[in-house]
Parts: structure tokens; sequence; C-alpha cells
């Protein structure tokens, strides 16, 4: 019997694959295995369902706390963002295919089937984590590979064809041809494409957002919350402790309601494909906002400059998957040490879509009041002076020397007064 786990959300892709596995593959055991990240309930049990009915050993892992816990409060201290927005898909796949790989491991599978396309990022992550942990298992794509044509060759699958596909086999499948979005969701995000959201210049439908209200369904008024945050991790809001899961779903529904997370970007996918992308991420830009500025708060000038440059590159390499890259080790180490600072409380204010931060406080502040205060009299100004006198000196240097040889070129007096500011003709 050749048996092979299916990593299963329960979508098209992966519902249209389990009968391809049979048919075109020769797997006559498929493994279904659906890995919870906050994806709705409703999902988690229809897809459940879906595989039952088409006959396969399903199973359901709840993996939301080990997700927020390891995965999104990472993303936090890193700042996670990926061309501006904050990064939801890519940090959870590289668990989906750990789960998985650990349910192979338990019965004996040595194969492995999803439901990416070549064109998409997801494949390079979940691929990573199966060859990374598993080298020697079998790793089969039907939607990359392409359907199976009469004379034995393959053409790649379009989402239409998916749903007649999926029809003609009997499978209960969300998608239509009038409603083709394809939708990824778990508890820090939501991402949505397909469809007229292909075309740049269309404007999404509200009905394509669930998590966040437009601007007029928002309150009338802002709502002003507080975030609290020990060691760079998010602990409290309004001054309640609460588990990091229930801290992320209140807060999604806090920023939702005030329309605050929608974003709408064209983003370089990692083959080069320039694609556009609709996400909801309300708790995740609240809380990524409020971290930037506790950081802010806290940090040296040189080590916010630095953090800069770490954080993108942290982005980057959780954006590829690559969750075990010695650089993200690396990185993670600068980052960590100097969240043991990060401690703190940031005030936010919410409203029709905007956040704001309107105030913040640490033990750690190296904000002295009595020394930046224009009414303080604690520093004496006047021993700037030999600082000014020296600043730029390197530069105010080229600056006469470029002005001495136009000079000697006998250039215009005009270009001169532009060169030192002047933008009116001689």
């Amino acid at each position: 019997m050749r048996k092979i786990v299916l990593v299963y959300s329960g979508g098209l892709d992966t519902s249209v694959c389990i009968p391809l596995m049979r048919e075109e593959y020769g797997y006559d055991h498929v493994i279904t295995v659906t890995v919870d990240v906050g994806q709705p309930a409703e999902d988690i049990r229809l897809a459940a369902e879906r595989a039952q009915k088409l006959g396969t050993e399903h199973y359901t892992i709840d993996a939301k706390e080990m997700f927020v816990r390891h995965f999104c409060w990472g993303a936090v201290r890193a700042n996670g963002d990926y061309q501006g927005y904050p990064i939801s898909t890519s940090i959870a796949r590289p668990l989906i295919a750990l789960k998985a790989v650990q349910k192979a491991r338990e019965l004996g599978a040595n194969a492995f089937g999803h439901g990416c396309t070549g064109k998409g990022n997801d494949q390079f992550r979940i691929e990573y984590i199966l060859r990374t942990l598993m080298p020697d298992a079998e790793i089969v794509a039907p939607m990359r590979e392409g359907r199976l044509l009469p004379d034995g060759r393959r053409e790649p699958w379009t989402r239409s064809e998916e749903i007649d596909y999926a029809n003609a086999h009997g499978l209960d499948i969300p998608q239509s041809h009038s409603k083709i979005w394809s939708i990824d969701e778990n508890i820090w995000g939501r991402s949505i494409e397909g469809g007229r959201l292909e075309e740049t210049d269309y404007a999404p439908p509200e009905e394509i957002f669930l998590w966040t209200k437009g601007f007029d369904s928002c309150p009338d008024t802002p709502t002003e919350i507080s975030i609290g945050f020990d060691n760079g991790s998010p602990v409290s809001i309004n001054g309640t402790n609460l588990e990091p899961l229930e801290l992320v779903t209140q807060l999604n529904k806090i920023a939702g309601d005030n329309g605050v997370g929608r974003i709408d970007i064209m983003e370089d996918r990692m083959l080069g494909l320039k694609v556009r992308e609709n996400y909801e991420c309300p708790g995740a830009v609240t809380l990524v906002t409020a971290h930037r500025a506790l950081e802010a708060l806290i940090g040296t000038q040189s080590e916010l400059k630095f953090k800069g440059l770490v954080d993108r590159e942290w982005g980057e390499l959780a954006y590829k998957g690559l969750w075990f890259d010695p650089l993200k080790e690396n990185l993670e180490a600068f980052i960590n040490t100097m969240q043991t600072r990060v401690t703190g409380t940031v005030n936010l204010r919410l409203y029709r879509g905007s956040i704001q931060v309107i105030g913040r406080s640490s033990p750690y502040s190296l904000y002295n009041a009595d020394l930046a205060s224009f009414d303080s009299k604690t520093f004496n100004q006047s021993e700037s002076l030999g600082i000014v006198k020296t600043h730029g000196m390197q530069s105010r240097m080229y600056f006469e020397i470029k002005r001495d040889e136009l000079r000697r070129l006998g250039r215009s007096e005009g270009e001169l007064l532009r060169l030192e500011g002047d933008t009116s003709d001689a």
C-alpha cells in the first residue's frame, strides 16, 4: 500500500489533489493533515468533513498556541514585515510542514503532497521544511505539475479548470466561477487574491473583508487602548494580562472594528513575479506599531539603526520560509538581546483605519525630560558651540574645493549661485 501525507487546507487546490493522488499518482492510501493555526473553526470542521467524504485518513492538529508563542511573537520582536505588510502566511507554513512531518513519521509514511502552484511562494516554504527534516521523502505537487492530458503530456491547471474538475468529481468546494477568491487565513492575518483582484486598478469589494470594517462602518469616535510588553513580547491589553492566543484574538476584534489592518499592495514574489495582494491583519499591525514605538524609546540611536537592517533581513528570510537558516539564528541573537529592555506600555488611538501612537513608557526609557526639555537649564547649551563648528567639516571642505574648481573653469556666476542654493536665474 502506497501512503502519502497530503498537507491539507480543505480548499480547492488541496481537495482536488485527493482524487488526483489516486487516479494519476497511484497512491491508494491518502492521509490528510490539517494544521489549525487560527483558521475559522467552521473551516477546520468542513475540511475534516470534506476529507472524510473523499475517503482519506484525516487528522486535525491544533497548533494555534504554538503558532502565536513561537512564530507570531518572534515576528513582533523582529517587527516582521515584507514590503509593507506584517508577514502572516509565510510564518505559518514552516509550522504546518513541521506538523505534517511529525505525523508522517508517526504513521510510517515517506511521501508528501501539497496543493501549491508553481507560481507561488508556498512551494518553497513547505518543501524547505519537508526536505530539511525528511530529505529522502518523495514530494508530489499536482497543481504545479499540471493536469494529465490523454496523450500523456501535462499542462498547467487554471483556476476555472480546477473548479470544473471539482464539480465533476462531486467535491464540495467553496469557490465558484463568480466568487473565485483564493483566501489564506490564520490568526495573524488573512490574504485574499485571485479573480478581479488580479486587476491592479480594480477596487476590492467589501465582501472580501471579514476582519475589518469599512470606513463608513467604523465607530464615530476613536478607540484608545494600551498594549503592555515584557521582554519584547505582548502581555496585556488595557492593563489586563492575557495568554498569547487570547491577546491576539481580542486585538483582532478591537482593531478590526476600527478598520485597522487593511493593506492593498503590489508584492514581489520569490520567483520575481509581481502580484497584487490584499491583506487583513488588524492585530498584527497594532502590535508591530506598538512594538516599534517602544523600541524607539529604549534603544540607542546606533542600536535602532542596526535593528532596522536586522529586521529587514529577518523579514526576508521569514518570507522565504528559511526558518532554520543560520543567518536567521544570528539575527535573532541580536534581536533577543535587545528585547530584554523592550518592556513597558504603549498607548494607541484607533480611528477609521488609522492607528496613532499617543504615548509610551518603560523602565528602560532613554528619554530624560530634564535634559531634553526647552524649559530646563540642566544641559548647558553653550557647550554645543564647539560641536556645531566642526559639524560637516569634510563636507564643507569638499564644497569649497568644488566651488574653486568651477571658478577656475570660468563657469558662470549663475551656476555658482545655483550651486549655493539659489535657484533663480542669473
